[in-house]
């Protein structure tokens, strides 16, 4: 389903994705399957998002951004492809964000290009990511610090690696593990 008030240029649109009002998805981009793609989103040429991912309202895909499966992108949620941006002064190549597979990022939050962000990790709203995320933390604040870990299932556990119940987890192969 693409929205009649959108303009989209891209021919490489996955089957059940749905493309709402005014976005603009420029020819070059990728979009994955079963997507939801909200209203007021600017998806640039260089950009590839993966299947069952979801951008909400207000954000603008940059040349450079590579979002997984899966992945949550909040409302007017800002990625940067330029480190030191300058009027009509364009880099060799664009920086590349990598947002892994099941990551989610709050709204408004900031992501500083050349960042990855882990798979299933979160990021809290209106926090500003200037290192990369590992995979299964939680990270907020201005700038963004670690504030825990959160399992595949979703599970928030603190610093000690311990969820509300009071079971105690451990990292095995890079991801929490209830012990």
């Amino acid at each position: 389903m693409i929205h009649p008030l959108s303009e989209v240029r891209s021919y490489s649109i996955g089957p059940g994705t749905k493309i709402w009002q005014f976005v603009v998805v420029l020819e070059n981009a990728f979009i994955g399957k079963n997507c939801n793609i909200n209203s007021h989103v600017f998806i640039e040429n260089n950009v590839i998002i993966g299947d069952h991912t979801t951008i909400k309202s207000g954000v603008q895909l940059w040349n450079g951004l590579r979002i997984g499966e899966g992945v949550f992108v909040g409302p007017n949620v800002t990625f940067t492809n330029d480190i030191y941006p300058r009027s009509k002064k364009y880099p060799d190549s664009f920086s590349k964000t990598c947002i892994e597979r099941g990551a989610s990022i709050g709204a408004n939050a900031t992501i500083v290009t050349d960042r990855s962000i882990g798979e299933f990790s979160m990021i809290g709203a209106g926090s500003v990511v200037t290192k990369d995320i590992p995979p299964y933390t939680i990270w907020y604040g201005n700038p963004a610090v670690h504030k825990g870990y959160i399992t595949k299932e979703g599970t928030i556990l603190s610093l000690n690696m311990k969820d509300k119940e009071g079971n105690f987890y451990e990292i095995i192969n890079n991801k929490p593990v209830k012990k």
